[in-house]
């Protein structure tokens, strides 16, 4: 072997090393963005069905308010049927159904809105409403995650086989795949733009 094939030899493993080096890096980067994308589905994925379960907790909170509302209106409307109706009710009688009519009407009135507790069925309402909301923003969010987290993936192995075969252009497309694994990622976290088939 002559000295200029021998030097040619050193500069071509010298350029191999350089690309395995930047493959290299470019898989650690990607692996760095697959374990934050992973996090950021699986965090949406549990915030999603958290608060789909506080939304349920609270509209049937409202239902049960509902229901409990309704009794205690038919009841002191019976009452004051019955004693508008029957004229044999003694007077203290009367007056003693007319204050638990007057009772049964505050109760309603509370039942419909309570804001000191919290709990009347105008601020559970409310509540529910913002859950669902949280987890409509979940829900919106999980799918960019997982086609994030896929193309990582897809990327990393491009990678490491171009680092095998020691093809370049292989690299590229990992390369590329993995920057729109990233901006999928980002727009998970952000939701700054919708994509279509992802919505």
């Amino acid at each position: 072997m002559e000295a200029n094939e021998a030097a040619e030899m050193m500069e071509q493993e010298k350029i191999s090393d350089k690309f395995k080096q930047r493959a290299a890096i470019l898989i650690a980067v990607l692996a760095m963005l697959l374990a934050i994308t992973a996090l950021g589905g699986s965090n949406a994925g549990k915030e999603a069905v958290n608060n789909n379960v506080f939304a349920s907790n609270y509209y049937s909170f409202y239902q049960a308010k509902n229901a409990r509302q309704t009794a205690i209106m038919l009841a002191a409307d019976q009452i004051e049927l019955a004693v508008l109706n029957d004229q044999s009710v003694p007077e203290a009688a009367k007056t003693e159904l007319k204050k638990k009519v007057e009772a049964y009407r505050k109760t309603i009135a509370r039942y419909e809105s309570e804001p000191e507790t919290g709990e009347g069925k105008k601020e559970l309402l409310v509540r529910a409403k913002e859950f669902e909301t949280k987890r409509d923003h979940a829900l919106r969010q999980d799918p960019y995650f997982d086609y994030a987290e896929a193309l990582l993936q897809i990327a990393i192995v491009l990678i490491s086989v171009a680092i095998i075969a020691e093809l370049s252009w292989l690299m590229v497309v990992g390369g590329a795949l993995g920057c729109i694994g990233t901006l999928l990622m980002v727009n998970g976290f952000l939701l700054l733009v919708e994509v279509p088939f992802l919505s």
